[in-house]
């Protein structure tokens, strides 16, 4: 064993050697002469599936302001929400420099710990990525920097390069796209959520959804009251601000007319799901991204959409007014090639093609019916699962009770659940590729309680649809109360014509930045359904076309197949069907603008009185299916 002496000199010798590696590196670290160059920052551009450019969009956002211009309140906003310290320390934080370095190395997150001149330094001189060498350089840089330039300049600095979200740089661009105001005309207030957006933008901006706009009120109360306690602001103003400073909504980009804009924000949003690639460093700008729409697909889809709309009158019919239209085509391979988002992004920024909540009605049955086939049904309890095929006999008359394995299914009030068919039809006894085909809603209905509603939903998911489209698993969940996206149904649909193999939808094949490939998730096919179970599905939907509900398809060609759909309360219509290997689900519904919420298609389009659904879906379909 080495005596004490021996450990102690050892010990003295490694922070001598490590003091001095420090000291050498300090020495050598400059200040870098050129900043990060937000001036020449390129746009990002989007490109169609043939490499002819779509869109630009991206450019930086910025405007320096002097520190002077902004409100004293609004600097101290920042100042409490991110180095309360900033004016007594030295520029670095030894404590969380030792944790973020300690972090580093066991592999755990690096944020936090950064006085507000090591952020500047980050943002300014070096890259993003987290790695000891550039923290070190960011600590030697912040020092040096500390002692060249005041408190003031660095905090003016930092105010004006740091990123806000919504493609903004600087606290002056911040206020202009938040607030719609000059930062000179900030208050305490809106300094505090400015603020709170340093932490992440893309987690605290309320438009990017309800969880963001829950983190940031809490954030911004916590940032008044870090204000409070430092004395910077007085008990009694923060009193006042009671109510959180609800920014604007986000301004539409221009240049994204028409479906433009559907299909980028489509592409940006699964570059942000399915890369390493942050929002903050994609507002940057210059990526190239190689998207899977097909242009001449999408112009087709668009002008069958809207030579459907021009039969419409709304001026004479109010059944016709407050109409959505949501369309998307996918391919088995699991390429969105089109989309139909809504009359265009600058009027209508929400994009119908990607909405949950217009029900799919009976488009669903197809699940119910491969459920069935693949897992078989229970009508006894604590019995065997029974086979079931195409030929299966079910009850097709109209209003029969629902059953269970224990008896007949009684409902809140207290009363028996009754399925009902369209136009009040009695079928008698039909097959199961019947009943999907001629959407005989009895049957479906009471194969869904047989088969087991979560069995039903756990098909659906496997097939494509989201989890969380599905809603409450009760009786009449089998006759499609899921509200899954127009994107989501023909991904599913896909999976039937791929013979059971299913692909996750995506919108961009490759991503580069400057010539530089960047690593973005394809999705890979998947065997979720047994061959002949979706061969028998197939099956039945091709009959839905030669025999059934959706004869008009049959202009589509040899080999089309789909399903109607229609809402039990008539307040959805559908259309989705397939030929070779592009799947496109239609969407309709009546949304009132005020309440958002569904409508009765009764009388759309001077359909007769007490006829169901709408046709206008198929009619949309079978257009951009034979279109040339």
């Amino acid at each position: 064993m080495p005596s004490w002496r021996q450990t102690l000199g050892l010990f003295g010798c490694c922070v001598t050697l490590v003091t001095g590696v420090l000291v050498v590196m300090y020495i050598r670290t400059d200040i870098p002469a050129d900043l990060n160059s937000f001036a020449t920052q390129q746009d990002n551009v989007y490109y169609w599936a043939d490499g002819t450019e779509m869109a630009r969009t991206g450019e930086v956002n910025r405007q320096d302001t002097p520190l002077a211009r902004v409100p004293e309140q609004v600097r101290w906003a920042a100042l409490a929400a991110e180095n309360e310290t900033f004016y007594s320390d030295s520029g670095v934080s030894p404590s969380g420099m030792i944790r973020a370095l300690g972090k580093m190395i066991t592999g755990g997150s690096t944020q936090g710990g950064s006085t507000i001149t090591q952020q500047y330094v980050k943002n300014a001189y070096l890259s993003q990525q987290q790695t000891i060498s550039r923290k070190l350089s960011e600590m030697f840089i912040a020092i040096k920097l500390d002692n060249r330039l005041s408190k003031d300049e660095i905090l003016e600095r930092y105010l004006n390069t740091s990123w806000y979200g919504r493609g903004t740089y600087g606290i002056q661009r911040a206020a202009h796209a938040y607030y719609g105001k000059d930062v000179s005309q900030l208050n305490a207030s809106e300094g505090a959520f400015l603020a709170a957006l340093l932490k992440g933008a893309a987690m605290y901006d309320p438009a990017l959804g309800a969880r963001n706009h829950e983190r940031a009120v809490e954030r911004w109360k916590w940032v008044l009251d870090r204000m409070v306690a430092s004395g910077k602001l007085s008990k009694e103003e923060r009193a006042r601000y009671t109510r959180f400073p609800e920014p604007k909504a986000p301004p539409r980009p221009t240049g994204l007319t028409g479906q433009t804009g559907y299909l980028v924000e489509t592409a940006r949003a699964y570059v942000s799901a399915h890369s390493e690639v942050s929002p903050k460093e994609f507002d940057r700008g210059g990526y190239q991204i190689r998207t899977t729409f097909d242009r001449r697909r999408t112009q087709a889809l668009t002008k069958a959409v809207t030579a459907v709309r021009a039969g419409l009158k709304p001026q004479q019919r109010p059944a016709d007014r407050d109409i959505r239209i949501g369309a998307a085509s996918v391919s088995t391979d699991g390429r969105i090639l089109a989309l139909y988002g809504g009359p265009g992004y600058l009027e209508q920024g929400f994009n119908d093609a990607n909405s949950s909540v217009v029900p799919a009605g009976s488009a669903f049955t197809p699940f119910v019916y491969a459920a069935a086939l693949s897992e078989g049904v229970q009508r006894e309890r604590d019995k065997p699962r029974t086979p079931v095929t195409p030929a299966t006999l079910y009850n097709g008359d109209d209003r029969i009770s629902v059953l269970t394995p224990e008896g007949p299914y009684w409902d809140r009030s207290g009363k028996i659940v009754k399925a009902s068919n369209d136009g009040g039809k009695s079928w008698g006894r039909v097959t199961l590729k019947q009943a999907v085909a001629q959407s005989v809603n009895t049957a479906m209905m009471q194969l869904g309680m047989d088969v087991g509603l979560d069995k039903v939903g756990e098909v659906g998911v496997r097939t494509g649809l989201l989890e969380d489209s599905l809603g409450d698993k009760l009786p009449s969940f089998s006759l499609g109360t899921a509200t899954p996206s127009a994107i989501r149904m023909a991904d599913a649909y896909a999976t039937f014509a791929a013979g059971g193999r299913h692909t996750e939808p995506y919108s961009v094949g490759r991503l580069t930045r400057n010539g530089a490939d960047i690593p973005v998730e394809r999705p890979q096919a998947k065997r979720v359904l047994s061959a002949p179970v979706a061969g028998a599905v197939d099956d039945a939907l091709r009959e839905a076309v030669s025999r059934g509900t959706a004869g008009a398809a049959r202009a589509a060609g040899p080999g089309a197949a789909g399903k109607t759909g229609t809402a039990q309360d008539n307040t959805s219509a559908w259309f989705v069907g397939y030929r070779d290997r592009l799947s496109t689900a239609v969407s309709l519904a009546r949304i009132d603008p005020r309440s958002q919420e569904l409508q009765p298609l009764d009388g759309l389009g001077g359909a007769p009185k007490g006829k169901a659904g709408s046709d206008l879906p198929l009619d949309i379909w079978t257009r951009y299916m034979t279109a040339r």
